[in-house]
């Protein structure tokens, strides 16, 4: 389903539901996800972790992964965004 936001950093965003991801307070990351965005190219910018928020690059696109229990959501990144 595509998200909208009022946050100005945020272009388009995406959420999807899975079961059993992320546990209560969405902490617990899924592994094997993570590692076929990096073997797809995608490189994690790992000072910009916040909690149960992770970003990623790749070919000048910054994409935010937003973990919550049972849910997740994708978000490109404004080029200008401040995160």
């Amino acid at each position: 389903m595509t998200t909208t936001s009022s946050n100005p950093n945020i272009k388009i965003g995406v959420k999807y539901e899975l079961d059993n991801i992320g546990g209560e307070q969405g902490l617990y990351r899924p592994d094997h996800y993570f590692n076929k965005l990096e073997d797809a190219g995608w490189v994690e910018l790992e000072n910009k972790r916040l909690g149960h928020v992770q970003f990623f690059e790749k070919e000048g696109t910054v994409i935010a992964i937003e973990i919550h229990e049972d849910t997740f959501d994708i978000h490109e990144m404004n080029k200008d965004a401040k995160y």
